[in-house]
């Protein structure tokens, strides 16, 4: 089998400010009038959409490998493509856990802990506690919210928001007295406080 060519690759930090370009550049072709406008968003919608079709092939290919599905979509421009053209071959819930799980080493750092709780009418519920205070602890939903919505755009919402309290321990004992018993014994402690009165409530 031969050895792919060496090509040199595009680093991340080089790819996002190339698609950021793009949009820019496609915002102003938006607002230009003129036919040769129309036809250059013509001509990059179909381009996309071709390379969407080849991306969705590669996809198809490789379905029957997991190693080979997970180096595509653990790829950030590639999740970003697959995501675009609606073709990532992960389901929904799937995709939202693996954005909290990434995010979760960061949150750690800023003493916050986060737990997916579900996928519900297309609102993701997030759990999110922070015990640290302040501006950065009040900018962490924000950061859960857009972290959530880039793996999963399809999604209306990301409803985060913190635990539910715990419930109140009742003691073991407890639930083994009877309420007359209990009332009882609350008589008697009172009694032994007071001191041997008698009945009549003479020394």
């Amino acid at each position: 089998m031969a050895e792919p060519p060496d090509l040199p690759r595009l680093p991340d930090t080089a790819v996002e400010p190339r698609l950021a370009r793009l949009d820019a550049l496609l915002g102003q072709l938006e607002q230009t009038p003129g036919r040769t406008a129309e036809l250059a968003l013509e001509a990059v919608e179909v381009l996309t959409e071709v390379y969407g079709e080849a991306l969705a092939r590669v996809t198809d290919l490789a379905a029957d490998s997991a190693d080979a599905l997970d180096r595509l979509t653990d790829d950030e421009l590639l999740r970003h493509l697959l995501l675009l053209h609606r073709i990532h071959p992960d389901p929904l819930d799937r995709r939202v856990a693996r954005a909290v799980d990434d995010l979760r080493p960061q949150l750690r750092r800023h003493g916050a802990e986060i737990a997916f709780l579900g996928v519900e009418d297309e609102v993701a519920r997030i759990s999110l506690s922070a015990s640290a205070c302040g501006a950065g602890a009040a900018t962490l939903p924000d950061l859960v919210r857009e972290q959530v919505l880039t793996f999963a755009p399809e999604l209306s919402a990301v409803d985060v928001a913190a635990p539910a309290p715990a419930p109140a321990v009742i003691p073991v004992a407890a639930l083994w007295q009877r309420p007359d018993r209990t009332a009882e014994a609350a008589t008697s402690e009172a009694q032994r406080a007071a001191g041997p009165l008698a009945l009549d409530g003479t020394a």
